[in-house]
């Protein structure tokens, strides 16, 4: 008789999803839709056309305009939150006090001000995870990166660079861009940030500056739009972070999203819309990694507008983090310290002086021991 492997005979759960915010949550209905791991129950969005927009793309048969129709609907186990980023505090909270995990995309917060109600609200929701769906890990160079880094590859790294340019002037014609509390560097440069400090989570000091463009003043805008940034961890390790998002872009050769790792036993960088991970190991000749056979598997839709597949990936990821009962990461302690090294890089523009993190989480009554 043929025997069967245990882990044959047992069937993955399949893990229940809403979703609200549909204009960036177009990725994750795809990428719900394409897993095996998730089933999509409800969306959610004020606007009934992009609902109806929605429905019709992706063959939906159910959405609601009310936040309290996913909130109260006992099969939805998990919601994904996609609206924007000025709301996401309030919409955590509430998805949390209402009994279900959340995956909230980047930024998880525009400010530490509501910090301490996030902390609350998850510790009054036991069992419950925050999951930030920082997508750049996620996506396929980056995650063949960490894999050398973690195996002990690139030996000792000490400088890490990482960056985001893009001409995402189009950006600009969405209305709550132009809403208080847009930036930039919430919206965009926290990519190049979070990839920074993934490899230098201790990160304790930035030195930064920032700029306002004539195009982004035209549209009533003061935030800067073009920042450089150097950061350094306690041991002395050093990560430059560059972002730039209302000029033109040289398509072919800026790579949109970037991290290269240099390392006493080689350098590496990976790089996003081309899907390319260049290396050079001691003893290795360089070497260049192309996965443009997986383009259709990230960019599903028209002018790389989205990247389904990097909110795949992530959501299959945090199904096994629920699988085996671990906390997914980035979680909330890691999130409210990226936001504390966003404020850090802000004041720091404000000030033209070195600005310290753990100063920011003083401000704000934060601390790395409490928040673990």
């Amino acid at each position: 008789m043929k025997l069967t492997p245990i882990n044959a005979q047992m069937s993955l759960k399949k893990y229940k999803l809403g979703v609200i915010g549909l204009g960036e949550g177009r990725s994750i209905i795809s990428a719900a839709l394409e897993s095996d791991r998730w089933e999509l129950v409800n969306v959610c969005d004020l606007n009934e056309d992009l609902c109806k927009e929605r429905a019709r793309e992706f063959g939906l048969t159910r959405y609601t305009l009310k936040y309290d129709d996913l909130l109260n609907d006992p099969e939805i186990e998990v919601i994904s939150i996609y609206t924007p980023d000025q709301l996401h505090g309030l919409h955590i909270r509430q998805a949390l006090e209402a009994g279900k995990h959340v995956i909230v995309t980047k930024p998880l917060l525009t400010s530490l001000a509501e910090a301490h109600d996030l902390l609350d609200a998850l510790k009054q929701a036991p069992g419950k995870h925050i999951f930030v769906g920082q997508s750049s890990r996620f996506f396929e160079p980056m995650i063949h990166q960490r894999n050398d880094f973690l195996s002990g590859k690139h030996g000792e790294v000490d400088t890490v660079e990482t960056y985001y340019i893009s001409d995402s002037r189009w950006f600009l014609e969405k209305d709550w861009s132009r809403q208080k509390g847009f930036s930039w560097m919430y919206n965009f440069m926290i990519h190049a940030v979070d990839l920074a400090k993934w490899y230098l989570p201790g990160i304790e000091e930035v030195f930064a500056y920032g700029h306002s463009s004539a195009t982004n003043k035209e549209y009533g805008l003061k935030v800067p739009d073009t920042m450089r940034c150097l950061m350094k961890d306690a041991e002395g390790r050093i990560a430059t972070v560059a972002g730039s998002y209302t000029k033109p872009a040289l398509r072919q050769i800026d790579p949109g999203i970037s991290c290269t790792l240099r390392g006493t036993l080689g350098t590496t960088r990976s790089v996003y819309s081309h899907l390319k991970y260049y290396t050079k190991f001691t003893g290795e000749k360089m070497a260049t990694h192309s996965y443009e056979e997986k383009e259709p598997y990230y960019f599903r839709f028209e002018g790389k507008s989205h990247h389904a597949g990097e909110y795949q990936n992530y959501i299959e990821y945090f199904a096994k983090c629920l699988d085996k009962g671990e906390t997914p990461k980035p979680d909330l302690h890691e999130g409210l310290h990226t936001i504390a090294i966003m404020e850090a890089i802000e004041k720091s523009i404000d000030s033209g002086q070195p600005v310290q993190v753990n100063d920011i989480l003083k401000e704000h009554s934060l601390n790395l021991q409490r928040l673990q």
